[in-house]
């Protein structure tokens, strides 16, 4: 064809001026032939983009850089007296798919936001799905003795109701298994038994609860299934270091972390003590479920703020009086008419007003190609270096009920030894997909 010929206007070499050197090597002509330049810098040899040669230049000379971007590869290149047609596309493709790039700054992998789970949409009695988590410590004084105070340790557990956003915090005195099962009957014993919990397996969580031996899967500590059992509720775990799966109930501990901090603050030098310590939760309690759960109306005909505390305490505002004539033996019909009346309009308003809220995709608002079984990815460690990051290999993916991955199992090898992670894919980085091995 007339294109393939260098010297036809529409060919990519036509602007080069090429010609023909004595090895049979087309080189560049250019305005430079009088410069005090190398024969290579000159005039550089013409390579197309595509042919198998120029990609092996471009790796050699990327490796030379040591695996710096394309300005530095390009540069190398033309030094080294090629001239790659189409040299930038070229380049960069290859950058792309560098596994020694990816490793050093590839970017961990992410999925399309996925839909809210049923029980954040669900209007069920408040508590019925449950998020919780443990956060703490704070130091508090025991009891006086010779050499001053004793001081001990005290935890936080928080139950976030999926729903309606209100919460609810126990205070425990120990880690084990026998102390948090006592938070968890004493808020079933106030709140009543819940349908569902889920918690994470984060960082936070794993260190809080590591002696109630929470498992991947589920709970395996035999005391607490036979509990939960008996109350017939299911209890859900999120991967390890999925923190972003949490946000129902992370949010709602940095909000009482804020206002408990402000207590602490007002307390001042005086001690803490448990039965004090005990109060401010109670208080940080009231204050986030008095919290407007949308933005406050500047109507006047509708004063009223939506809150969790309209629900529970049903003490927020006079609402109109039914219509209908009512009597003294109407007296407990009435009262449960108000009740029900009360929880129609919560219920009625948090479907206009807050539900609609979550429509939309924050961030992650673009599908992505899955990971698949066999895809070579780089293992984040928190507290490692990124060159230390271990290699692992996906041996197994979790699809979510749209199809997209956001779970996976990562096969390790540590010290010769074999181990396999759960982790969601914003832990990783692709290195080699399968398709292309």
């Amino acid at each position: 064809m007339e294109k393939d010929n260098p010297m036809h206007k529409q060919s990519p070499f036509y602007k080069l001026s090429p010609f023909m050197d004595s090895n049979k090597l087309l080189r560049v002509g250019g305005r430079l032939t009088r410069a005090q330049l190398t024969t290579n810098e000159k005039h550089p040899v013409i390579i197309p983009s595509k042919h198998h040669v120029s990609q092996l230049i471009i790796r050699h000379f990327h490796a030379q850089v040591h695996h710096q971007g394309r300005h530095f590869t390009e540069g190398a290149i033309r030094a080294a007296g090629f001239w790659i047609v189409g040299g930038k596309r070229a380049v960069s493709a290859v950058i792309f798919r560098c596994v020694t790039c990816r490793r050093l700054r590839g970017k961990r992998q992410e999925q399309v936001m996925s839909d809210l789970p049923e029980d954040r949409m669900n209007t069920d009695p408040p508590f019925t799905c449950v998020g919780l988590d443990i956060f703490g410590p704070w130091t508090v004084t025991t009891r006086k003795t010779r050499g001053g105070q004793a001081e001990s340790k005290r935890w936080a557990v928080i139950f976030v109701c999926m729903s309606t956003r209100a919460i609810h915090i126990e205070v425990i005195e120990s880690m084990d298994t026998s102390s948090f099962i006592n938070s968890l009957r004493r808020f079933f014993a106030l709140r009543g038994a819940a349908k569902l919990l889920r918690s994470d397996c984060g960082t936070n969580f794993v260190s809080a609860c590591r002696e109630l031996q929470i498992s991947k899967l589920g709970c395996h500590n035999k005391e607490i299934n036979n509990y939960l059992e008996d109350s017939g509720c299911q209890w859900l775990f999120n991967p390890p270091h999925a923190s972003h799966m949490a946000g129902s109930w992370e949010r709602m501990i940095g909000v009482s972390r804020r206002i408990l901090d402000a207590m602490l603050l007002h307390h001042g030098n005086a001690k803490l003590t448990h039965e004090v310590l005990v109060t401010f939760m109670a208080e940080v309690t009231a204050i986030v479920n008095a919290r407007p759960l949308t933005a406050v109306s500047t109507d006047p005909e509708h004063p009223e703020i939506l809150t969790p505390a309209m629900l529970l305490t049903q003490k927020v505002g006079v609402p109109p009086v039914p219509p209908g004539q009512f009597d003294n033996h109407d007296l407990f019909r009435a009262q449960w008419r108000r009740v029900q009346y009360l929880a129609n309009v919560f219920w009625g308003r948090w479907k206009r007003e807050y539900l609609s809220g979550l429509q939309h995709r924050r961030k992650w608002m673009t599908p992505k190609p899955n990971l698949q079984v066999g895809d070579v990815v780089l293992l984040k460690e928190g507290q490692e270096k990124r060159n230390d990051w271990p290699l692992g290999l996906i041996t197994k993916t979790f699809p979510s009920k749209d199809d997209m991955v956001r779970k996976i199992e990562v096969k390790v090898i540590r010290n010769g030894e074999k181990r396999l992670y759960l982790r969601p894919i914003s832990e990783v980085v692709l290195l080699v997909s399968r398709d292309c091995t």
